[in-house]
């Protein structure tokens, strides 16, 4: 019931609350429930707003650097929907494999391509903005408190975080050949950075837990994404 409950919660802070409990069940992002009407848990500051392939995305200036304050859902060869369910896209944005959010042809998956990665790598992001590297990453979480505080603050205040910066981190869950896995429990993020022919590395955050993580992986498994402004 609780996964449930999030889930239809998370379309309505999408799609605005309008002040409406959802089949009997209270919405948490509204405001008279003690949510934030979908505004960012905490965060107090302003948002920006970019059109990218007929979607407007909320953008936020965290420290030195400017994200996208949710995960991008640009429909691409190589990008899927949690559970092919167009609802967690709307809700959570796609998943892609690597070698899709870095705009490389598929073979990038199980080849090194590390010679076309360029230093702000545009990727499937908009003119102006690059899919996160290694260091872009460690940037925004040193900012956030560092390894072991930044998943409380970066977030979302629907997903047990505190969203202090205003980055609404949502997860997503993951997904490997036709299987899915951990939505509402785990997000992870793709970056620029490739390891080898079949590894790239990734960030981590998991529900309630403070700490934000890095790790590498298969490049054929489908992560979310978030952009960077260059």
């Amino acid at each position: 019931m609780k996964k449930v409950l999030f889930s239809v919660c998370a379309a309505i802070a999408i799609l605005g609350c309008g002040g409406d409990d959802v089949g009997g069940l209270p919405c948490l992002s509204c405001e008279e429930n003690g949510g934030d009407g979908g505004d960012g848990g905490g965060y107090t500051g302003s948002y920006g707003s970019l059109l990218y392939g007929g979607q407007t995305y909320k953008t936020v200036r965290i420290g030195s650097q400017t994200w996208f304050a949710e995960n991008l859902n640009y429909n691409v060869p190589g990008s899927k929907c949690y559970d092919n369910s167009d609802f967690y896209c709307y809700a959570y944005g796609s998943l892609y494999n690597w070698s899709a959010a870095m705009g490389f042809w598929p073979g990038c998956n199980e080849n090194v391509c590390s010679d076309q990665i360029q230093s702000k790598h545009q990727g499937i992001c908009p003119e102006g903005w690059h899919i996160p590297s290694d260091s872009d990453w460690d940037i925004l979480i040193n900012y956030a408190g560092g390894y072991s505080a930044a998943g409380r603050y970066l977030g979302s205040g629907y997903w047990g975080g505190t969203d202090q910066y205003g980055f609404s981190a949502m997860p997503g869950g993951g997904g490997s050949g036709s299987s899915f896995n951990n939505i509402e429990l785990h997000g992870y993020w793709w970056t620029a950075s490739e390891i080898n022919s079949e590894l790239a590395y990734y960030r981590l955050m998991l529900y309630s837990e403070d700490g934000a993580y890095w790790n590498y992986y298969d490049k054929s498994n489908f992560f979310s994404v978030r952009c960077v402004k260059d």
